[in-house]
C-alpha cells in the first residue's frame, strides 16, 4: 500500500512509504514495473521502536539541508528521522506508540513538510490540526485547525496532505470536508 513518494535531488531515485509493509523503499526512476526496490527504513513489522516503522505515510526529503528522510509513523503517532540505509532512526516528534492532543503528542499524523530552517510542519489528522515543530524541538505549536472536527474556515475533518508554494503559503488537504484549504504565509 504505497502512501506517499518523494524524489532525491537528482530525481535518480524515489522513496516510497510502503504503509502496509511498514517500510520505506527506494526505486530507481528508470525502473520498470516489477522491479525490486531497496529497503531504506523499517521492514521488520509494525513496532514503535527506533528500528521499525508503524504504518508510514508521509515522507519529506530536503537534500539542501540534510540527506535524512523524515518519515511520518501514522500508526506510531510519531515522526522519525532516518538516514537512508541505516538500521535505525531518531524520533523527532510525538511519543512512539502514544496518541494524544498535548503539544508533544500526535494522533495518526499523515503529512509532513520541512522548511529551509528545519522547522517541521506535521498534519495531525487525528486531532484535526497542523503542528509546527521548530528546529530541534519536540514541542509542537498548533498553527492551523483547533483540535476539533468541523467544516468552518479554520477547522478540518481528517486533514492529510500538506504543501507550500514559493511564497510559503500553506495548503492542507482536508479529506472529509472534500477541500483544500489555503493559509497565507505564516
Amino acid at each position: 500500500l504505497p502512501r506517499y513518494l518523494t524524489f532525491d535531488s537528482t530525481e535518480t531515485y524515489m522513496y516510497i512509504a510502503d504503509y502496509g509493509n511498514h517500510r520505506v523503499m527506494r526505486y530507481s526512476t528508470s525502473s520498470t514495473s516489477g522491479t525490486n526496490g531497496v529497503l531504506i527504513a523499517g521492514g521488520i513489522g509494525a513496532n514503535n521502536t527506533n528500528a521499525s516503522l508503524n504504518l508510514p505515510w508521509g515522507i519529506h526529503y530536503l537534500p539542501s539541508i540534510s540527506n535524512d528522510l523524515f518519515i511520518v509513523n501514522t500508526g506510531g503517532h510519531s515522526v522519525i528521522r532516518w538516514t537512508p540505509g541505516a538500521l535505525s532512526g531518531s524520533f523527532v516528534a510525538g511519543v512512539p506508540g502514544v496518541s494524544g492532543s498535548t503539544s508533544t503528542l500526535l494522533t495518526n499524523p499523515n503529512g509532513i513538510k520541512l522548511d529551509s530552517y528545519m522547522n517541521m510542519y506535521v498534519v495531525d489528522s487525528g486531532h484535526h490540526r497542523v503542528q509546527l515543530f521548530c528546529a530541534n524541538s519536540n514541542i509542537g505549536i498548533t498553527i492551523a485547525g483547533n483540535g476539533s472536527v468541523g467544516s468552518g474556515a479554520t477547522q478540518f475533518n481528517d486533514p492529510r496532505g500538506i504543501a507550500f508554494d514559493s511564497a510559503m503559503n500553506m495548503y492542507i488537504g482536508d479529506s472529509f470536508n472534500y477541500r483544500v484549504q489555503k493559509f497565507m504565509k505564516l
